[in-house]
C-alpha cells in the first residue's frame, strides 16, 4: 500500500491559514498585544531594506520572541501600506511544511496569493528545520530580486556558521538575545528611577527568569519558571538541537558537562579541572564548549595579565551561563545573601557587555596578587580602554582595600574617568583612593544603563522612515 503525499492543495489551505491578513475578515493576530523588544526597530530597519539584495536571518537562543518580532514586522509593514497578498509567512517546523523545498514553497504562494513582477516579503520561521537552507536560501535571493526574505530559527550555532560561509554577501545576520535588565523593567511596567532597594528586588526576579518574555509577561508560567526554562529551553537545546546538528550520541554526557559549567558560572576554570570533574575527555571538551557558545548557551572569557598581554599557552579561562536564569533553573533562584550572588551579578552584567559593540574584545586580568572581573579592549590595538570590578556588597565603602587591583590596573594604563567603576549592591557614589576617584554603582543600576546604552547605540545607527510607526519603548 502507498504512502499518501502532501498534495499542494493541503499546503495552499496551510498558508492560508498562517496568513490571515490575506483575507478582511482573517483571525485577529495575537502578537498587536504583546510589547516590542528594543531590538525590533533595528531588525525591522534591515526588513525594509529592499534595494539592498540580501536576506535577514533573525537568529538567537530559543525562547527569546524571535517569532513573535517577525509577527511584529509583518504588522508594520501593512500598516505601512503593503498589499496583504504581498507578505507570505511560512513555519518549517509545521508537520506539513517540514522538509518542504523552499523553492516549492514560494512558487505555490507566488502562482496562487503573491505578485512576482511586485515582490514583497517572504519570512520563513525556524530555517533550520530544512537540510540545506542556506543553499537554498542563497538561490533564491539571487533569483527574485523583488522579494524582500527573512528568515529565523533557534540552533544558532550552525545557523551563523553556514550564513558566514554560504551567504557571505547575501545574508545580514541579526542576533536577538535575552531580554535586557531594561526590557525585562518594561515588560513588567517598572519604573526605572526607583530606589535602589525596589531596583534591586526587582533584579532578583530578572536573576531568577527574567530573560525569556513569555515568562516575564505570564504570571502563571512565572509560579513554575523553573519547570519551564529547564524543559522548554534548555533541555529541547541539549537534547535535541545539538545532537541532532551534530551527531552527539551521548547526551547524558553532554548534560552533565553543561550543568557543571553553569554551576560554575563566574568561575575560573581550565579544560584539566572539568575534565577531571566532569569525566570527559580535554578534546570532547573543547568540541562541547565550542557547540555551548554557539547555541548561546554559555560565554567564555579569556585572561590576560596585569600588562594586558595575552597568555601563549593560556590554561584557564572564566565560563559564564549566557544568562543568569539557566543557573535558577537547574540550582534553584538565589536569595540576596547567596553566595553565589557576586558570580551571578557578573553573569548578568557580562551578557550586556558582550552585546556593545563588536569592535571591542572583553578579557578579565589576573596576576600574581590580582584580578580585574571585566577588561574592554580597543580590538584593533589590544589595549585597555576600560576596566570593572563587580561586587554584590558594598564593603569597598568602608575598606578601600577592596578597590586596590582595580586602582593597579588603572594606573598601568592610565585610565581616566569614567571608563572605570566597581560595582556594589546599594552604595553610589565616588571615592578617592590612591590618587584615583573611583565611580561605585549599584549593580543592578549598573545592568539598566548597559541596556539603556545598548539601545542608544542602535538608535544612532538607524535612520528610521517617518510613515512607519516604530515605538522603542
Amino acid at each position: 500500500m502507498e504512502m499518501l503525499e502532501i498534495s499542494e492543495n493541503d499546503l495552499l489551505n496551510r498558508m492560508r491559514r498562517d496568513n490571515p491578513w490575506w483575507t478582511k475578515d482573517g483571525r485577529p493576530n495575537p502578537v498587536k498585544s504583546f510589547p516590542k523588544r528594543d531590538f525590533f526597530a533595528a531588525f525591522f530597519h534591515l526588513v525594509r531594506q529592499k534595494d539592498i539584495r540580501r536576506a535577514v536571518v533573525l537568529m538567537g537562543p530559543r525562547q527569546v520572541g524571535k517569532t513573535v518580532m517577525a509577527q511584529q514586522a509583518i504588522l508594520e509593514l501593512l500598516k505601512g501600506g503593503i498589499a496583504q497578498n504581498h507578505i507570505l509567512f511560512a513555519s518549517l517546523d509545521t508537520p506539513l511544511l517540514i522538509g518542504q523545498p523552499l523553492e516549492k514553497l514560494l512558487r505555490l504562494y507566488l502562482e496562487n496569493f503573491g505578485d512576482e513582477k511586485n515582490g514583497g516579503y517572504v519570512f520563513f520561521d525556524e530555517i533550520q528545520y530544512l537540510k540545506d537552507w542556506e543553499i537554498h536560501l542563497k538561490s533564491l535571493v539571487d533569483s527574485y530580486p523583488n522579494i524582500k526574505f527573512i528568515v529565523t530559527g533557534s540552533a544558532a550555532a550552525v545557523l551563523k556558521r553556514k550564513s558566514q560561509e554560504s551567504g557571505a554577501g547575501r545574508f545580514t545576520d541579526f542576533i536577538l538575545p535575552p531580554l535586557t535588565f531594561r526590557e525585562f523593567l518594561r515588560f513588567q511596567d517598572i519604573k526605572f528611577d526607583i530606589p535602589i532597594a525596589a531596583l534591586n528586588a526587582a533584579f532578583m526576579d530578572y536573576l531568577a527568569y527574567g530573560g525569556y518574555p513569555e515568562i516575564v509577561l505570564s504570571e502563571t508560567l512565572r509560579q513554575d519558571a523553573d519547570r519551564y526554562l529547564k524543559s522548554d529551553i534548555i533541555d529541547k537545546v541539549l537534547l535535541r538541537d545539538l545532537p541532532s546538528l551534530y551527531g552527539i550520541t551521548d547526551v547524558q554526557e553532554m548534560h552533565r558537562l553543561f550543568s557543571t559549567l553553569v554551576y560554575n558560572t563566574g568561575q575560573e576554570v581550565s579544560l584539566e579541572s572539568l575534565s577531571k570533574n566532569s569525566g570527559v575527555s580535554k578534546a570532547t571538551l573543547k568540541k562541547y564548549i565550542e557547540y555551548f557558545e554557539g547555541a548561546f548557551l554559555i560565554n567564555r572569557l579569556d585572561r590576560i595579565d596585569n600588562n594586558a598581554k595575552n597568555f601563549k599557552r593560556a590554561r584557564t579561562f572564566k565560563i559564564y551561563a549566557t544568562n543568569p536564569a539557566m543557573h535558577s533553573a537547574l540550582f534553584g533562584a538565589p536569595e540576596p545573601d547567596d553566595p553565589k550572588m557576586g558570580a551571578l551579578v557578573e553573569t548578568a552584567l557580562l551578557s550586556l557587555f558582550l552585546r556593545i559593540p563588536s569592535t571591542l574584545d572583553y578579557k578579565y586580568a589576573r596576576w600574581k596578587g590580582g584580578e580585574v572581573d571585566f577588561v574592554v579592549l580597543n580590538r584593533s590595538m589590544q589595549k585597555p580602554i576600560q576596566a570593572h570590578e563587580v561586587k554584590w556588597s558594598d564593603r569597598v565603602k568602608n575598606n578601600l582595600r577592596e578597590a586596590d587591583n582595580l586602582v593597579e590596573f588603572v594606573k598601568t594604563h592610565n585610565l581616566q574617568p569614567p571608563t572605570y567603576s566597581i560595582t556594589t549592591r546599594t552604595y553610589s557614589g565616588k571615592i578617592n583612593y590612591r590618587g584615583i576617584e573611583l565611580a561605585c554603582i549599584p549593580s543592578a543600576r549598573a545592568c539598566l544603563i548597559l541596556s539603556e546604552a545598548e539601545l542608544d547605540d542602535m538608535k544612532n545607527d538607524i535612520q528610521a522612515p517617518n510613515q512607519f510607526d516604530l515605538p522603542l519603548a
